[in-house]
């Protein structure tokens, strides 16, 4: 994994020396800024992770860095750590307001300045990652997870959960319709988690129609069950009256020719390493790539996992050769 990299601005040399060394030991890397004025133009043309800030900096100071630096779409998610030797709630309430992130107080304590670093960077991975859409964590943290998950001790079940017909509805009700559409899902997958999962639960938008559970085999299917059947009861208000009469929207393919879609339906893969172990998370997305396709050809609602597919309402089950 690449190095971290933090821009240190502050006017005094021997406490950049100090924060250059005690970082650069921590693992990250280190760049630095003498004024605000230059902190302000290396920010711009770095993008660090990470800038620590002094607040008393000849010509600019760190509250006009601050405000500069959220003006601009550029810079304005990099998180800032304002250090001060003013430990007063006025001053500290005045960066916080101009959109600093956080505080340290001289003198620091190492501790306290690694902890406080390592939060930072943390949240804003995690925001970055995080879908603008449904707000559930992106890419950057479901890969983070499953990969803490594998390495990690005891079996787990991941539930690949894919939207079936989500593109007709979308081309047909327009993008604020379908926006909507992937948020109920969102709201949905959020609700059975906390109904039937736990606090070590994890819920993950891939990006479109595309969603993960990361949960506990024992709870796995009863959970994937209760998702598609939520869906299937709030699917069809989604739709309008006409539609949801017949039963199917009318959209022009590539070919402009007027095909009939039905209504919207989920496919969740459910891959448990109880029954299949998982080495690296390669593996697990092959197989839960395998099962989707799988549930891909089954009408309606289902939930696919290693040996059986099962219809959402409640049909008998049906063998497969996954």
């Amino acid at each position: 994994m690449p190095k971290s990299r933090i821009l240190i601005a502050e006017d005094e040399a021997n406490l950049r020396e100090i924060l250059r060394f005690q970082l650069s030991s921590a693992g990250y890397e280190i760049f630095e800024a003498a004024d605000g004025a230059e902190a302000i133009e290396r920010a711009r043309s770095l993008l660090p992770d990470l800038i620590l800030c002094d607040v008393m900096m000849p010509n600019v100071d760190g509250f006009q860095v601050v405000r500069d630096l959220r003006k601009s779409f550029i810079t304005r998610h990099i998180p800032i750590i304002m250090l001060t030797a003013k430990a007063e709630l006025a001053d500290r309430l005045h960066g916080l307001d101009d959109g600093a992130n956080d505080y340290i107080v001289k003198p620091w304590d190492y501790r306290e300045l690694k902890a406080r670093v390592r939060n930072a960077l943390v949240w804003s991975q995690q925001q970055r990652s995080a879908s603008p859409l449904t707000g559930l964590p992106g890419n950057l943290s479901i890969d983070e997870e499953i990969r803490r998950r594998i390495g990690g001790q005891g079996p787990l079940a991941f539930l690949q959960i894919d939207v079936d017909y989500f593109k007709s509805f979308n081309d047909h009700y327009g993008y604020a319709r379908g926006d909507e559409a992937i948020r109920t899902v969102a709201r949905i997958l959020v609700d059975q988690v906390q109904k039937h999962g736990g606090v070590d639960d994890f819920v993950g938008h891939i990006g479109g129609d595309d969603f993960v559970v990361v949960t506990k085999p024992d709870r796995a299917e009863a959970m994937a069950e209760s998702i598609v059947a939520d869906f299937d009861r709030m699917a069809p208000e989604m739709y309008d009256e006409a539609d949801r009469i017949r039963g199917y929207v009318e959209v022009a393919n590539r070919r402009h020719v007027i095909e009939r879609f039905p209504v919207m339906s989920l496919t969740v893969a459910l891959v448990d390493t109880e029954r299949i172990p998982i080495r690296h998370q390669a593996e697990l997305s092959d197989i839960a790539q395998e099962l989707k396709a799988l549930g891909k050809g089954i009408p309606g609602s289902v939930v696919v996992g290693e040996r059986r597919a099962r219809d959402a309402k409640s049909e008998p089950p049906q063998q497969n050769v996954a």
